[in-house]
């Protein structure tokens, strides 16, 4: 993969913004982004908070376009389509933060019950993604930060997924990732110290 600036931040959350500001009607500042390493393939999670409290947040757990599409993607579906929340509106633009969590490879987890499965989660560090059939849930290392508790988070995880929290199955398959992330607060900080 092509290098990386020092702090790919810098370029990838105005690129977020812009596609935001573009969908509402605003003229988004022109953004360069004809970079090597943006056209690489890559996975990520655009999340957005207003006033500190969640907004949205859509993510990519597998790297299938490049980095650029798919921060312009998850950036558009974070603002306009997380089931969860009304669409963003062109009033709430402006005081709403952006962070960007670019996501590792996965890497599977081989554990033979839920204590194993447990003891192998690093909290503050590991993003999680529950399987079991069709049910499936992340929560990106961010979570621990409401959760620290390892079982407590595995439970919200389950619960995530439409299941009990207190449910187990020895068909349940458990991934862990780390990500690199970037919010506009810290990035708006470093550029005016």
């Amino acid at each position: 993969m092509p290098a990386m600036p020092e702090n790919p931040g810098n370029v990838l959350l105005p690129i977020a913004r812009a596609t935001i500001s573009s969908a509402l009607g605003r003229p988004g500042a022109g953004v360069a982004a004809d970079s090597p390493w943006l056209l690489e393939k890559g996975a990520c999670f655009v999340t957005l908070t207003l006033h500190g409290q969640l907004r949205g947040c859509i993510g990519t757990l597998q790297a299938h376009r490049s980095l650029q599409l798919d921060v312009k993607a998850n950036a558009h579906a974070a603002a306009f389509r997380d089931p969860r929340f009304s669409p963003l509106t062109e009033n709430e633009l402006d005081q709403t933060d952006i962070e960007i969590s670019l996501l590792s490879a996965m890497q599977p987890l081989h554990f033979s019950g839920e204590r194993h499965a447990l003891a192998q989660l690093r909290p503050g560090i590991d993003g999680v993604v529950f399987e079991f059939g069709h049910y499936r849930s992340t929560f990106l290392p961010q979570v621990w930060e409401q959760l620290p508790d390892v079982a407590a988070f595995m439970s919200h995880l389950k619960h995530k997924a439409g299941l009990p929290p207190d449910f187990w199955a020895g068909e349940i398959k458990l991934s862990r990732y780390t990500v690199s992330k970037w919010k506009e607060v810290d990035v708006e900080r470093v550029q005016n110290d």
